[in-house]
């Protein structure tokens, strides 16, 4: 199974839509969310086609919504395959993690060692996994297959992400 670890926020949901879930609209619909960007969705849909992945939500989001209203969303939003997970929500002040960002500063440094830790988490429990690739905008270099959205305006959309994303994972077919 080739499984994509997709965060939402810098990703998908760029900073242009942040906020949006208060407009009057989207207060209106019952939108819980920020909306996922159309052109991010388009370059999602095109990695799912071509390589036949599993996408697992890493985001946030987790924390607020179920997988149940994870996968509703996700179909409603026009994305093709809805997650067949979420990672487990670890804590900063757990104490492997706390004893190894004792000497950080930065919120997304620690936040981004968080993050590894239930990816690493969720792969050690899933042993059907053949390729994976963490995408987020949080600097998570500790992973071996990883690729930074470092622009929150442009995402998943940044020139290169999508090819790098697809190598990593393979195409369906090899």
């Amino acid at each position: 199974m080739k499984v994509i670890f997709l965060d939402h926020d810098g990703v998908i949901c760029l900073s242009k839509q942040w906020g949006k879930r208060l407009s009057k609209k989207s207060q209106e619909k019952g939108e819980f969310f920020d909306p996922f960007c159309n052109k991010a969705i388009k370059v999602l849909n095109e990695i799912i086609k071509r390589t036949d992945c599993e996408i697992v939500v890493s985001s946030d989001w987790r924390k607020y919504k179920n997988l149940k209203y994870m996968k509703e969303m996700y179909l409603e939003r026009g994305i093709i395959k809805p997650p067949i997970d979420c990672t487990d929500i670890f804590h900063e002040n757990d104490s492997d993690i706390l004893d190894e960002t004792k000497e950080y500063k930065d919120y997304y440094q620690i936040s981004a060692r968080v993050r590894e830790k239930e990816i690493s988490h969720w792969l050690l429990n899933n042993d059907s996994v053949d390729t994976w690739v963490a995408v987020d905008d949080l600097p998570m270099n500790k992973l071996p297959y990883f690729v930074h959205t470092i622009s929150p305006n442009e995402g998943i959309k940044q020139t290169g992400l999508k090819e790098k994303i697809i190598r990593i994972l393979g195409e369906k077919n090899e």
